[in-house]
């Protein structure tokens, strides 16, 4: 089996290398720019055109791979190519976010009556807002140097080598090559940035993220969980985010710097030490749902229980330091 991952492997990472050297000519790197605004936590425009690299990686992938290596995860890979050239618009265009909204929900419907095979009205609706919300979480987290694409290489990567245990070709090649083909935009990502994701590259993996994870409970490769601690880094923080500025009653929509990861760049960890730290959990997240995907459900949940103690603990203390930070500031300004 893993004689049959090289090829496509291969392919997605040259495939990712290619694009992106194109991405960083000069001319590439005049087109689709990131301006500086209130969210941001960069001072130079930046071109976001890096997740065109990853799109590319995982079609290099789909190319090389023959039909029946694919088969059952081949709708989901081109409802995100589609989701791709949505996000594409949305980077150039600035698309109204109800017409961005219905986009993301319509993958998530099309991929669990596609692939995935859900039927059951209210099982269909929450594992489609479930899918719909890690598209739009993923685009959330995709404000610091390395930080989406970190997440992407441990996220997927777990993903790959639960599906090779398994035995399921299919889903390994597809979040393999998900993985190899972020890890070739990984360096121009990493701080200094030189080349931002967008969203033509945060709301497809996200969306990938939680298609894919439906797509491994449905097949028996992982339970309902392992897609959540596996991605709980991103799950987390902005789950948690978006119900604090609720109970603020402030206004979710609008941009901010409020993510725990923003903090933590902004309290002088910087893009290299949030980066740094974030990928310490995202591994250990990844390494714990490995290590207990297959465990008695007595050994699942202390697992999982544990996991949230940890995640929750780092929460507090970003949230304490934030806090006494934000004193300082006014004694200092007083």
């Amino acid at each position: 089996m893993r004689a049959m991952l090289f090829l496509p492997a291969l392919a997605a990472f040259l495939g990712s290398l290619a694009c992106l050297g194109v991405l960083l000519s000069p001319i590439g790197r005049q087109r689709m720019l990131d301006r500086p605004n209130e969210r941001s936590l960069h001072r130079r425009p930046v071109p976001r055109s890096g997740g065109i690299s990853i799109a590319a990686g995982v079609a290099a992938c789909v190319v090389a791979s023959d039909a029946a290596s694919l088969q059952g995860v081949g709708a989901i890979l081109g409802i995100a190519g589609a989701l791709a050239v949505v996000s594409l618009m949305d980077d150039i265009l600035a698309l109204p976010v109800l017409f961005r909204l219905a986009a993301h929900f319509a993958a998530a419907g099309a991929a669990l009556s596609l692939d995935i095979g859900v039927a059951e009205p209210v099982r269909f609706a929450l594992l489609a807002l479930a899918i719909a919300w890690y598209a739009n979480l993923y685009n959330f987290m995709d404000g610091a140097d390395g930080l989406a694409g970190g997440m992407a290489v441990f996220g997927f990567g777990a993903y790959a080598w639960a599906a090779v245990q398994t035995g399921h070709v299919a889903l390994a090649s597809a979040s393999g090559s998900i993985a190899i083909a972020t890890i070739a935009f990984l360096p121009a990502n990493f701080h200094p940035a030189r080349l931002f994701m967008g969203d033509v590259g945060s709301v497809p993996l996200g969306f990938l993220a939680g298609a894919l994870g439906v797509l491994g409970w449905r097949e028996g490769v992982w339970p309902l969980w392992f897609p959540v601690l596996v991605f709980a880094p991103f799950v987390c923080d902005a789950t948690l985010t978006l119900i604090k500025r609720l109970l603020r009653r402030e206004k979710v929509w609008q941009a901010h710097k409020d993510h725990y990861y923003q903090r933590l760049v902004r309290m002088g960890f910087g893009h290299r030490g949030t980066a740094l730290l974030e990928y310490a959990v995202m591994a250990g997240c990844a390494a714990t749902a490995l290590l207990f995907r297959a465990s008695d459900p007595g050994m699942q949940a202390g697992a999982l229980g544990a996991a949230a103690v940890v995640l929750i603990a780092i929460a507090v203390w970003i949230d304490s330091r934030w806090a006494r930070a934000q004193r300082n500031s006014g004694r200092s300004a007083a």
